[in-house]
Order: C-alpha cells, then structure tokens, then sequence
C-alpha cells in the first residue's frame, strides 16, 4: 500500500488516502480508502499523469482522466471508500491518485500509481508553479456602468504584482479566481497569463472577470496559485436600483391597462337604452343617475304699491263686481298725470246705467 502526502495546514488532522494497488492495468478497478478528512465532505478522485507526490499534478486537472473520476462523501468520522478505475490520463506518467475536496476548506492528496502499458516520460524541468509570490496588495479596478444598474453582470480587473522566488522561469501561469458571496465558499475558475517570469523578475497581472447578472451584495475576491491561497480582496457590490424601478412601474402601468381594457369590454357589451341615443354629456362614465326633480317654488305675492289707486265702489245696479285697482304708469308722476279731460285721452264712461 502507497500512502500519499496530504497538503493541510499544521496542527491539523492529515487527510491520508490509501491504494488496494500500486500498479494496475488500464480500466482495472482500485478500491481507494482515506481516513481524517472532514466528516460530510464531498471529496473528487481523479487518476492524473504528469504528477507525482511531491510537486502534486503540475498540468492541472487538464492532465487527469476527468471522464473516469469519481465523487465520494465521507462518513461521520472522516473516512471513505470508493472503487476507481484505472483509466489512462492525457498526460505520460508517473501517474498519482489525486483526492480532493470539492467544497468548503480545502484539502488534497496525491498517492502514487503505476499503470501497466502507459508511456512514462520525466517531469517538466521549469516546473515553476508555487514559486510565485504576491508583492503588492492586489487591487480592484473598473467601476460599474448604466447596464449595471439594470442588472448587467458586474465586471472589475484584478491588478497585483508578483515575483518569481525560484531559481526556473514561469512560463504562462495559471492562476484562480475565487468569488465567495457571504458565508459560501468561492467558485474558482482557471485563467492564464501569457508571458514569463524569469528568476528574481516581477511583473503585474491584470485578471478580468465578471459575476452573474443581478448579483449584489457583499463579496469577497480570492487569487491561488498551484493550490495556494495568495491574496483576498473585498468587493461591496451595489444593488441594480434600475431593475426595481422597473418593477415598480409594472406593478403600477399593468393593473392600470388591464383596468382600461375591461372598461372598454364592459362598455361595449352593456345593453343599450332602448329610448335612444343619450345627449352627449362631458363623460361617458358616470356613476348613479338621479332621476331630474323639479322645484316648483311658491309664487311670491307682491305687495300693493302705493301708488295704487282704488276705484270707488260700484253704485247701484252695478253688480256685485270686485273691485278692480289701477296702477300708475312708471314714467308719470303721481302729481303729473293726466286729467280725465285731457284732449288728447278719449272719454271713456266709468259707470254702468242711464246714459
């Protein structure tokens, strides 16, 4: 049994993995054990070439049977058992078992495995991953923009500065970036520099990435390299105020419309007033109509002017008629108007009787 190098931090429990066998055909099964990982932690097996247990898989999981790994969850205690197939890596051995874990603190280790019939071929002589180191405090750069603020993927550039401290050339490094949205862990995603570090050089990075659109909040922005965490940097992401404004506006604009469109049904089949048209009036929609009422006032009974004159009471034979009264023409004077005798009035008899 080849027991493998765990890659934890000190003080700690190691993680160890075990192998039924050291060396097998290719597709035949080996049963891999482990003890001390973290209880409940889904764990990755991978057979990977180009890697032994001392610099662990310098290409990457580009170098491993992706296709044959296997997922496993550990027990209450800490321990697994799984079967993995021996499948034949992209890359030339020495071949290692490499085991890590998928989610939370990470842990790793690597045994050694020797598959029958696969070309072996030594290791990269400028094997410079781990050798970098960060110099300067990374920083963020970019700020946001109007589609951001109707929820368009945020986006910055991580710019940080490394030397080489090894005594071989880097040659396009391939580093992680983490993204951790309060108390999650991060997701990392691989992204590749062009160029080379020379011993004892330094150079400055630039690293764009985005987060996914809507995303807001507190974040916090990690940097690793061959499996070491180098930097951390905060990112306070601001909400998108566009998206619910437009929110706000749907919720008023929609009952609105759908509110005018029954109006616009229910006028169009109500039954119509068999009495005919109705007169146009300044609205359509009115609400109860009170039937017209009409206000028959009491007739004001004027009092007799003054100037009214009586007409004697009728003699006898005359009937008993009711006196009649005579009133004075407005644009005469009560002292002014004319006689009976006037030439101009014609005679008019007043009483009834003998001529």
């Amino acid at each position: 049994m080849a027991s493998g190098l765990a890659h934890a931090d000190a003080g700690k429990a190691r993680p160890s993995v075990k192998l039924s066998t050291t060396e097998a055909a290719k597709g035949a099964d080996v049963t891999v054990t482990g003890q001390g990982w973290r209880p409940g932690a889904l764990l990755m097996l991978l057979v990977c070439g180009q890697s032994d247990p001392d610099h662990g898989v310098i290409g990457g999981t580009n170098s491993c049977a992706n296709a044959d790994g296997q997922a496993v969850t550990t027990d209450a205690k800490g321990s697994f058992s799984k079967v993995l197939p021996a499948a034949p890596p992209p890359k030339p051995c020495p071949c290692v078992v490499h085991v890590a874990t998928v989610q939370g603190e990470q842990a790793l280790v690597d045994s050694e495995l020797r598959i029958t019939g696969h070309p072996v071929a030594p290791l990269p002589t400028e094997a410079g991953e781990g050798r970098l180191a960060v110099l300067a405090e990374p920083h963020l750069d970019g700020s946001g923009s109007l589609l951001t603020w109707f929820g368009a993927p945020p986006a910055r550039t991580l710019v940080f500065t490394v030397g080489n401290l090894g005594a071989a050339p880097v040659k396009d490094p391939v580093f992680e970036l983490g993204t951790a949205h309060g108390v999650f862990a991060p997701q990392w995603e691989e992204r590749q520099w062009k160029g080379t570090i020379g011993p004892g050089q330094k150079a400055e990075i630039k690293l764009d990435f985005e987060l996914s659109p809507g995303a807001h909040g507190d974040y916090q922005v990690s940097l690793r390299y061959a499996k070491k965490l180098l930097a951390t940097e905060p990112w306070g992401v601001d909400r998108p105020w566009g998206v619910t404004l437009f929110w706000i506006l749907l919720c008023l604009v929609v009952p609105a419309a759908v509110f005018r469109i029954g109006m616009a049904v229910v006028d169009r089949l109500r039954p119509r007033d068999p009495r005919g048209p109705r007169r146009p009036g300044p609205a359509r929609h009115r609400g109860v109509r009170l039937p017209e009422v009409t206000l028959r006032l009491p007739r004001r009974v004027r009092a007799p002017d003054e100037r009214t004159a009586r007409i004697p009471a009728p003699g006898p034979g005359q009937g008993d008629a009711p006196p009649r009264t005579t009133a004075a023409l407005p644009w005469f004077a009560p002292d002014s108007a004319p006689s009976e005798n006037h030439p101009n009035r014609p005679h008019r008899s007043t009483t009834k009787g003998n001529p």
